[in-house]
């Protein structure tokens, strides 16, 4: 029999699965129906707020789990940019260079993090990029990131189906300077992640000599 505690064992796992279902459940509906693309996108993008929470009280963090949240994020956004580039094909090469950037930044950062033995992704010191550390320590900028960069993604996919009386123009326009700073940050990131893991080869390459 299954008790209360083994349950409570597997939360933040279980909370990230759920997110990946919702995501795969939403590709069949994303090209044709809003409304329902919506209720599963977004049901996963609030599910992404009570994982990391769950973890933390449940002192259930592990890399698995911090690896799966960042990987669904990514895979998140590219499926909708990937919905963006049928929509509006004409700007489909911007749509592709914001997911290449995105993916390049965050994987090679994961990586990064994981060669210098820190314990979270969103882990820095006082030396290192300041951009970075307000963006990662900084929970208000960071949701506000974060949140303004998929609204407008999202705002921009509506945008597809319906202006809704006006509304959604008016967020797109809002959230598009924050979604340029969002690419911004990534690109810092991508080229500091790259820097310090060239600086980790350089030491391991100087020990073996």
């Amino acid at each position: 029999m299954v008790t209360t505690g083994q349950v409570l064992l597997y939360v933040p796992n279980l909370i990230g699965y759920a997110r990946v279902v919702l995501l795969l459940a939403s590709l069949f509906f994303m090209l044709h129906d809003p409304w329902t693309t919506a209720g599963l996108y977004m049901t996963s993008a609030l599910l992404d707020a009570f994982d990391g929470h769950a973890a933390r009280i449940l002192n259930q963090c592990s890399k698995f789990g911090a690896i799966l949240d960042m990987l669904t994020d990514r895979v998140a956004t590219s499926m909708l940019l990937m919905a963006l580039s049928v929509l509006y094909p004409k700007y489909c090469i911007l749509f592709q260079l914001s997911m290449g950037l995105d993916i390049w930044a965050h994987w090679l950062h994961m990586h990064t993090v994981q060669e210098l033995g820190r314990a979270s992704h969103k882990a820095f010191g006082p030396d290192s990029n300041p951009i970075l550390r307000i963006y990662y320590t900084n929970r208000i900028v960071l949701f506000f990131m974060c949140a303004g960069n998929e609204l407008f993604y999202s705002s921009l996919y509506f945008w597809a189906f319906t202006d809704f009386h006006g509304l959604v123009p008016i967020l797109v326009y809002v959230s598009l300077p924050i979604a340029v700073v969002k690419s911004g940050i990534a690109a810092v990131q991508l080229i500091y992640a790259a820097r310090n893991l060239a600086e980790l080869d350089a030491v391991q390459a100087s020990k073996q000599k």
